[in-house]
């Protein structure tokens, strides 16, 4: 009776050694098979981590483009209002400019009367140190001015429309 418990104890044993390897190996394999997405993975996230660094250094780029003409990255026509210690001069130009909207009626800046409304300048762009471009709408027809300014020692600014023109399309569709 003693042999045959061991021999059952052996049989079992054998079992349970015979289960905890193949079942190692699944674990194994199932590791190599998770390491090997999760390379995959970390090619395809380094891949598209390119990208967006490559895109958002075009957008920078862009950015630096556009903002070529632009009185706050223009340091000679900055230099010009130096003197007046003003904190943010194009966005202080842009206020004035805008305190025009609060007249009665039609901006007096905007050469034509309103279709569907008051004419009121709604975009500004401070170029350099004498010119904005201004956009204006009525609410459903739009345009542009090209400005001159002056801004003076008392801090007063003086507008003068060089050019101006009316889209002649409606922007509703």
């Amino acid at each position: 009776m003693k042999s045959k418990i061991y021999l059952y104890l052996f049989l079992f044993t054998a079992l349970i050694a015979l289960y905890l390897f193949v079942s190692s190996g699944k674990m194994v394999q199932e590791r190599e098979a998770n390491y090997e997405s999760l390379q995959g993975r970390q090619k395809e996230l380094t891949e598209s981590n390119k990208q967006l660094k490559d895109s958002l250094h075009q957008l920078n780029l862009k950015m630096l483009e556009m903002e070529y003409f632009s009185l706050d990255n223009n340091d000679d026509a900055f230099a010009y209002y130096e003197h007046l210690n003003i904190e943010n001069t194009s966005g202080y130009i842009a206020d004035k400019l805008l305190e025009s909207n609060e007249t009665k009626g039609d901006n007096p800046l905007v050469p034509y009367e309103g279709m569907d409304g008051d004419f009121k300048i709604n975009k500004i762009k401070v170029l350099n140190h004498k010119w904005i471009v201004a956009d204006f709408s009525d609410g459903k027809y739009w345009g542009d001015l090209l400005l001159k300014y002056e801004l003076k020692d008392d801090l007063s600014v003086d507008f003068t429309v060089l050019d101006h023109l009316l889209y002649t399309r409606s922007n509703t569709k």
